[in-house]
């Protein structure tokens, strides 16, 4: 679904758009099955401080039979798919000039779609201000980088809490999802992950294999593009819609050859249906909260029906069935919830469609240490501007605008989205709680 302006700044009349300096958002890579894990050999970097922590690194990269390079120098001679920068021991803002210069000098020979992923960890209450500064400007760090790559190539952070070590098995998951295509409109993101037990064998390919999946909202766009990547990744997946939506919601069952339920999100008995759809295929085990509407208009010109609509469906259904299922005692369950970098940043004609939304971040945050008692994690993925049937409505201009604000100067598509989700209901995501994770190019908008 990439936009008509891409494919033609990519095709026939690329020398005309560099010349004229119009925008070249590049054609992203995103995953394909038995594609390579980078788009080259990746570089390892880091202070001095840390190089014991890189070597761990080096080694589960080489486990992933990349090839891995430890010396700054090659980038004269060859493109890099990726460069992992480990500042995990950083102590003070001085240790981080060497590494970071390093990096610098490697960026021309980075490949285009390529990757770069900090390790460092997150600032802790009772640091001393030296540390938290050193700790804390990691963040700022990658977000300016994210806006100065080129070519589809991205920056992101993995940040370790709570002791969490280098190698384990959530920051080696998190640092594959961003060395990968599956985080393609990923950029500019910092991830906290904690420790965990989790799995002790991983399988990459399908990381979703026995567990059965409820995906709301499940009809058409990102709700569909939810369902198959699930379905790709080994779910069994179980797709909810209004009953208006059956025909589609039928279609994408059939070809996930899962199981539809039309079903009313704000019903009072919502979540006894998704527990009960859920149970002849092995009980819940993943919810994705993605149905919402939206009912724009400035708060002036607001009435209480659009308001109401748009709480009811895009929160306090999550909220109801959230509780519900809590009481119910579902154990280990995963759920992610669809936020929105309106949420964040606000939209003009959006105040209840951002408040509810920003909504979803609140509950997400708040819900995780209750379903961590049980083995279960709550995330959310906060969208940018995604190319869907509902964006394709919106004007030309304004559309137009929209694509190019983000630092990858395009749309993102709903597999996008599907991909972080996936990855944030995989058990080998079990370290990552309370989170949201931005999926929007690195728009020019909130933090």
């Amino acid at each position: 679904m990439t936009d008509s302006y891409t494919r033609f700044a990519n095709g026939g009349f690329k020398p005309l758009v560099k010349k004229l300096g119009l925008p070249q958002p590049a054609i992203l890579r995103r995953h394909q099955a038995g594609s390579p894990l980078t788009v080259g050999p990746v570089l390892v970097v880091s202070d001095d401080a840390s190089a014991s922590d890189a070597d761990a690194v080096t080694k589960v990269l080489t486990g992933w039979d990349i090839d891995v390079r430890r010396s700054p120098e090659l980038a004269e001679r060859e493109k890099f798919g990726a460069v992992v920068l480990v500042l995990s021991a950083v102590e003070h803002p001085e240790d981080v000039s060497g590494a970071a210069l390093a990096l610098g000098g490697t960026l021309r020979g980075l490949a285009g779609n390529g990757r770069v992923v900090t390790l460092s960890r997150a600032p802790e209450t009772g640091d001393a201000p030296t540390l938290a500064a050193a700790r804390a400007g990691v963040e700022g760090f990658v977000r300016s980088l994210g806006k100065e790559l080129r070519g589809g190539s991205t920056a992101n952070g993995v940040q370790l809490t709570g002791g969490a070590a280098v190698d384990s098995i959530s920051v080696i998951a998190t640092l594959r999802f961003f060395l990968s295509a599956k985080s393609a409109y990923v950029d500019g993101q910092i991830l906290p992950v904690g420790p965990c037990d989790g799995p002790g064998e991983i399988d990459w390919d399908r990381p979703l294999a026995g567990r059965v999946a409820v995906v709301t909202g499940a009809a058409r766009g990102i709700g569909a593009a939810i369902a198959r990547t699930m379905a790709r990744d080994g779910a069994k997946v179980v797709v909810v819609d209004v009953p208006p939506a059956g025909e589609a919601l039928s279609a994408v069952a059939n070809s996930v050859h899962g199981v539809a339920l039309q079903l009313d999100v704000t019903a009072a008995d919502a979540a006894d249906k998704i527990l009960a759809a859920a149970k002849p295929l092995g009980g819940l085990d993943i919810l994705v909260h993605n149905a919402g509407i939206t009912r724009d208009k400035l708060l002036a010109n607001m009435k209480a029906d659009r308001w109401d609509s748009v709480i009811a469906v895009n929160l306090a259904s999550q909220l109801r069935i959230n509780a519900r299922l809590l009481e119910a005692g579902v154990e280990g369950l995963r759920i992610v919830s669809l936020a929105s970098t309106s949420g964040i940043a606000g939209n003009k004609g959006q105040t209840n469609y951002a408040y509810s939304k920003a909504g979803v971040i609140g509950h997400t945050a708040a819900t995780a240490p209750l379903v961590a008692a049980t083995g279960g994690t709550a995330n959310a993925v906060a969208p940018g501007f995604i190319e869907t049937e509902m964006t394709a409505r919106i004007p030309f201009a304004t559309r137009s605008v929209a694509r190019m604000l983000p630092s990858l100067a395009q749309g993102g598509e709903p597999v996008d989205i599907a991909e972080a989700i996936c990855f944030l209901a995989s058990d080998a995501a079990a370290g990552i709680n309370g989170r949201t994770l931005r999926v929007c190019g690195q728009h020019m908008v909130g933090k």
